[in-house]
């Protein structure tokens, strides 16, 4: 992927120019050109519709701002240029949205959800409800850049790791690995689920009523990828039957949570409205994920968070 020639590599950035990015391309060795003129370009607008409908020949690599791309892949943005490596800024956010999964997770834990609610001294009766992540087994069904991120988070507080992957190779931290194609063996074993897996046709429902009929009174299920990930009626009828502990949802399904929807008022249920990688930080990750992977395409290295257009993300 190195330029033939000894110019800078030439990168335009889109639907604006953006100085944050700007720097980002300079610092990883590249040169901010128009489209017409460039060799990669790095998209940070989350609206398909906007992405031109056409690409210069000399464009080889697209950088697309979203961790998750279905929305691209429904849009036939990616199928349309199936030529291009493109990539997503998947890793880009992974710590901001590993430490909101952690606290949702933690907080569940040690029922602070109840505690908020409380209006007088119910010690003998919290007794019963806070427990601890020390010991717990805790599964990460996607470990991929949140999950990796999270791992030490959980070690650090004793609970043992099981990560979920494809391939099955070794997560670094965690104390075993399982296949997806093994997913349904894990929520027997554990004490609690965290959700930080990719949404395409194959994890919809991934966490549904066989799912959680498999997990304990005190188990808890955190949603930090997408909502429909998770079954949203299976888990309001296995809350109100305390099948489960509880949940911690930063996405849901639908998604706005309608107003007056039950999860707004179960005692245990954690909704917060997708705000586990906010403004305030998400836009210096993104240049840094942009800077090193404008490095890597002018050295001719692999890139961070490369789609394949074939499993669709």
């Amino acid at each position: 992927m190195t330029s033939s020639h000894a110019q800078p590599t030439r990168i335009a950035l889109g639907p604006e120019v953006d100085d944050l990015l700007a720097d980002a391309v300079v610092r990883g060795g590249g040169q901010v050109v128009d489209l017409a003129d460039a060799e990669a370009l790095v998209w940070a607008g989350d609206d398909p519709a906007r992405f031109p409908a056409e690409l210069p020949e000399s464009i080889r690599w697209v950088q697309l701002h979203s961790a998750g791309v279905e929305h691209w892949f429904d849009a036939g943005v990616i199928r349309r240029h199936p030529d291009l490596l493109w990539t997503s800024a998947a890793g880009a956010f992974s710590a901001t949205v590993a430490e909101h999964a952690f606290t949702l997770l933690l907080a569940g834990v040690r029922a602070l959800p109840e505690h908020l609610a409380a209006t007088t001294w119910r010690q003998r009766e919290f007794f019963a409800k806070v427990g601890t992540l020390r010991g717990a087994r805790v599964a990460i069904i996607g470990a991929g850049g949140i999950g990796r991120a999270m791992i030490p988070m959980l070690t650090a507080v004793g609970a043992v790791v099981i990560a979920v992957n494809r391939s099955g190779r070794p997560v670094p931290g965690a104390d075993e690995v399982v296949t997806a194609d093994r997913v349904d063996e894990v929520f027997g074993r554990v004490d609690h689920v965290v959700v930080a897996a990719p949404a395409t046709a194959d994890t919809r429902h991934l966490v549904g009523a066989p799912q959680l009929a498999k997990l304990g009174p005190r188990s808890w299920v955190i949603n930090v990828a997408r909502g429909p990930l998770v079954d949203t009626d299976a888990v309001v009828d296995a809350l109100r039957d305390k099948q489960i502990g509880g949940v911690g949802l930063d996405v849901t399904d639908p998604e706005p949570l309608p107003d007056g929807h039950p999860l707004w008022t179960l005692p245990n249920a954690i909704v917060t409205p997708h705000d586990s990688n906010p403004p305030s930080v998400r836009a210096g990750a993104f240049a840094d994920h942009v800077g090193e992977n404008v490095r890597r395409f002018v050295a001719g290295e692999d890139l961070v968070a490369r789609i394949d257009p074939e499993a669709g993300y």
